[in-house]
């Protein structure tokens, strides 16, 4: 794994170093997202001021964030689902392509091929009908002989073992609230779709970053189980993958830290 360096910047956003490039997974750079507030710590501007490539996974606020896009160097390739890039330009971010599941394309020494998720590709939610829509979607980032699926966020869906076997899955174990809707993986289903995948390396992602705000210090029983949910959900899908006999090797990483990648690939 000697040609990979990877952060953990919170939430859903990852820094990946691969074949002399800098992507951003999701870039959330901020204290604040619209009535979140991030717990861990707030990215530095050397986190992504060598961006090259950014790949959003899909429209929803805590994923596309405009004031974090903006904040990208102007040569950052802005990679958002097709059907979204007249309405991000519009909003001023510069240098936006579009991909679509089963589009690929190449960035230096990178390939990037979009792929599937189950989760609503609406900007304000599923049940909304107003405002910008496009579908949802992953991404498997290949280079210098690695490939890392970047899961966006999703729940599992048909055809998703036919993305095995990954060296590197970025895999969304929670979200930001006391409970989920439908399109999330949880700790189990998440381990369910490392069963799927097959990969070495698994990094639980899309947990410990956001909450409401005011939530995890408020009293009682709905303050404490959001400080559980904070810290819990990685732990579990460890656990999960685990318990199922998986070779996987999960590295649970603290937002805002270097993943522990391994010098020598993990056999599988």
């Amino acid at each position: 794994m000697h040609a990979l360096a990877m952060r953990f910047l919170g939430h859903s956003t990852v820094r990946l170093e691969l074949a002399g490039r800098v992507v951003l997974t999701d870039p959330v750079l901020t204290p604040l997202v619209g009535p979140l507030r991030r717990v861990g710590p707030v990215p530095e501007q050397a986190d992504y001021a060598d961006t090259d490539l950014v790949l959003v996974s899909h429209l929803h606020s805590d994923h596309l964030h405009l004031p974090s896009l903006r904040r990208l160097p102007p040569t950052a390739r802005v990679v958002v689902p097709r059907g979204a890039g007249a309405w991000v330009r519009a909003r001023g971010v510069r240098n936006v392509e579009e991909l679509a599941p089963g589009e690929e394309l190449r960035d230096g020494g990178l390939r990037v091929r979009g792929v599937p998720a189950t989760h609503s590709g609406h900007r304000w939610g599923p049940r909304s009908t107003r405002g910008p829509q496009a579908r949802a979607m992953g991404h498997l980032v290949e280079g210098a002989g690695v490939r890392v699926y970047a899961a966006g966020d999703t729940d599992l869906f048909d055809g998703m073992e036919d993305l095995a076997t990954p060296d590197i899955a970025l895999l969304p174990v929670w979200g930001w609230g006391p409970s989920l809707g439908p399109g999330h993986l949880d700790p189990a289903r998440a381990a369910e779709a490392v069963r799927l995948l097959r990969p070495r390396i698994a990094v639980p992602v899309h947990w410990g970053s956001l909450a409401i705000a005011g939530l995890p210090r408020t009293p009682g029983p709905a303050g404490a189980r959001m400080r559980r949910l904070l810290v819990e959900p990685p732990q579990e899908f460890a656990a999960h993958v685990a318990a199922g006999g998986a070779a996987t090797k999960v590295l649970v990483t603290p937002p805002g830290a270097a993943v522990a990648l391994p010098t020598e690939p993990v056999a599988q």
